[in-house]
């Protein structure tokens, strides 16, 4: 077992954990995180993804022990007080789902983009977001949510 200590949306957190422990089990079996979901499991469809200091990762792809005095942001940390985050309130708001499968990851990339450019081309989103699947809504509506984020000012650098 090696010990580990992080934070996890705002919380420090410190756990003994096997070595070869996934990011995505130590969140939702240890931390109850069970909005970062599970997909593939191979790192091709970005269900699990996650902030680590602030950046993107797909969490079936990181060891909890690389996470080791880092800090993490799940799905469910991006709210705060109450209030939803402006990604999570655009793709509500523009319908930017339908099984809710892909979601989280969805969101979390569109963060970690919007941090990176606030004011991104359709082409610059869809490339962005290339690395998460989604099966059921063809995108469309997922683009227009984060061109609304974007709107609205949801970037870093607005």
């Amino acid at each position: 077992m090696t010990r580990i200590s992080l934070k996890v949306d705002g919380a420090s957190c410190s756990d003994d954990v096997e070595p070869r422990m996934l990011l995505v089990h130590y969140l939702r079996e240890r931390l109850g995180k069970t909005g970062t979901v599970i997909g593939c499991d191979t790192s091709n469809c970005g269900a699990c993804t996650v902030h680590l200091d602030g950046k993107s990762v797909k969490s079936c792809n990181v060891l909890a022990v690389q996470a080791d005095g880092h800090e993490v942001t799940t799905i469910e940390g991006l709210a705060q007080d109450g209030e939803l985050h402006p990604v999570q309130k655009a793709f509500h708001d523009c319908h930017a789902l339908q099984c809710g499968f892909c979601t989280p990851g969805m969101i979390m990339q569109s963060v970690d983009l919007l941090n990176e450019n606030a004011n991104p081309s359709e082409e610059e989103i869809r490339l962005g977001l290339e690395g998460n699947l989604c099966r059921c809504t063809g995108y469309h509506n997922i683009v227009k949510a984060v061109q609304a984020a974007a709107s609205e000012g949801a970037g870093a650098s607005a």
